[in-house]
């Protein structure tokens, strides 16, 4: 295997916990992506061991959030107590509020998870300059509406 699964798992246990705001679903659901990818072949047959795993944690979450009959992306983000800095969280959160689930994903995917932009096309089966094109996009969508503030 030639990704680090130990800091994998991190990512993917943040991703569930930013999904669901249930630290122990989020455990949970963390802990059957890793089983049913240790379990699973396919992940090696295709050479997409992280699309796999952001692909199980997906469905997994989106499962979790309709038994549940909950928004699978809240819209509450966590903000510092300094004024400056709790007024950009007040901004960054109506920006954010203001962007598509899909977008949202994206944008946690790619800046807080880290995950790159190869991989994030294989995650969504789409070209890498496709992904490189909304993800701009999105940007400039929260850049315009924190100028706006």
């Amino acid at each position: 295997m030639s990704m680090d699964l130990k800091e994998q798992y991190d990512h993917i246990y943040r991703y569930c916990y930013y999904h669901l705001r249930d630290i122990g679903k989020a455990e949970d659901i963390t802990q059957e992506t890793f089983l049913r990818y240790l379990e699973s072949d396919s992940y090696k047959d295709i050479g997409r061991p992280l699309a796999f795993l952001y692909t199980v944690a997906r469905n997994l979450c989106i499962d979790e959030a309709r038994r549940r009959k909950m928004e699978p992306l809240p819209e509450e983000l966590p903000g510092e107590d300094l004024e400056d800095s709790l007024l950009d969280s007040v901004l960054l959160k109506q920006a954010l509020k203001e962007l598509s689930g899909n977008e949202r994903e994206l944008i946690l995917l790619r800046y807080v998870n880290g995950v790159s932009v190869a991989d994030l096309a294989k995650f969504y089966g789409k070209s890498r300059y496709a992904v490189y094109r909304e993800t701009k996009k999105v940007l400039q969508k929260l850049e315009r509406r924190m100028a706006d503030g």
